[in-house]
């Protein structure tokens, strides 16, 4: 039997402090809400927790496709969208693409969550 108390995450937000210590401004908040509106999606949640936990900090495209029950349109149409608002570089080696996390995109999606992610 476990003494911790376990949170819905409603309960969470009630009880602990806000995410950030002054409000965003509102360049900030256009320049975050498209990445949090991408990772909203639990596939693309996903991936970029693959790529952010691949050795190296990098994963090849052919890596993604099999860690899902999706077809590899699907995958690309995920990695395109994380690629496009900026979560992920990514760079072409021969017939295979190689994804790694965008370090300055993360620090603005810390940036929301207070620094937790710096």
């Amino acid at each position: 039997m476990s003494n911790s108390l376990e949170l819905t995450p409603v309960q969470t937000v009630a009880c602990c402090s806000p995410l950030t210590s002054e409000p965003l401004s509102i360049e900030q908040a256009e320049r975050i809400a498209p990445l949090v509106k991408a990772i909203a999606d639990p596939v693309r949640l996903r991936l970029l927790s693959i790529v952010a936990s691949h050795e190296g900090g990098e994963a090849c495209v052919c890596d993604l496709n099999d860690a899902f029950e999706l077809s590899q349109p699907t995958i690309s149409h995920h990695l395109k969208v994380l690629h496009e608002v900026g979560l992920l570089d990514r760079e072409k080696r021969g017939v295979w693409v190689y994804y790694r996390l965008n370090a300055t995109a993360l620090s603005d999606v810390g940036l929301l969550l207070g620094g937790v992610a710096r």
